[in-house]
């Protein structure tokens, strides 16, 4: 993994804000080539070792609710690149299409399997194909949908330097979002106004603290944070 050369950055990119970070980032280069690495090779073990319980919650979706296995929204990831996520899918078909792009507590749309899937946080591990295909990396800013990328402020394009994560300090900090955005009168304009900035918050602090070791670090903290909330 390496940052482009700042010439060839998105035009949006290119600004005075994301310059700082930036530069933060090409002073590492060794933790950047480590990170790659570790996201290819535990990438393929966990998916060598999980493949039989992955059949397992395929099988349970697919009895429980019409609709494929997984589900496959646009994300944003490295350098405003659109992919497809790979989530286990825990709500009816269609869902984004009838209701709000971010999940509240008590959501209808959720099925029976997958409030289980949720409760046990299940539904993020396919993520580690979108790893091992380089869409995403173990660590790193949260994957948004286009529309709340489009909210951005001009210092927030600087998370996407990097690829996007499956977990970070602000998804520990904010594990419980769906809850607080349950009480909201209107959840897409609570996301962007109250929920977003402040998760940005920690995840501009991550990228001009960024080593491979601090990954290491908020891996094992998410590892205690999901146990310490079941």
């Amino acid at each position: 993994m390496r940052l482009i050369r700042w010439e060839d950055l998105p035009e949006n990119m290119r600004t005075d804000a994301v310059r700082p970070y930036y530069d933060a980032l090409q002073k590492k280069t060794g933790s950047l080539l480590l990170k790659r690495i570790f996201d290819i090779a535990v990438s393929f073990l966990m998916l060598l070792v999980l493949s039989p319980f992955f059949l397992i919650l395929a099988v349970a979706i697919k009895v429980d609710s019409r609709g494929p296995v997984f589900y496959r929204q646009v994300r944003i990831t490295q350098y405003g690149r659109q992919f497809r996520i790979f989530k286990f899918r825990t709500m009816v078909n269609n869902a984004d299409k009838i209701g709000s792009l971010v999940t509240v507590g008590n959501d209808s749309r959720i099925t029976k399997v997958g409030s289980f899937i949720r409760a046990c946080r299940l539904d993020e591990i396919s993520q580690l194909i979108n790893v091992l295909l380089g869409d995403m990396t173990f660590v790193g800013t949260r994957p948004e949908v286009p529309k709340y990328v489009d909210a951005y402020t001009p210092e927030m394009m600087a998370t996407l330097l990097l690829p996007a994560g499956i977990t970070s300090i602000a998804s520990i900090r904010y594990k419980d979002e769906a809850e607080l955005l349950d009480k909201a009168e209107d959840v897409d304009k609570t996301y962007i106004e109250e929920v977003l900035p402040g998760k940005m918050q920690y995840n501009l602090e991550s990228i001009l603290k960024f080593s491979f070791w601090d990954d290491i670090a908020t891996c094992f903290k998410t590892v205690l944070a999901v146990l310490k909330s079941d």
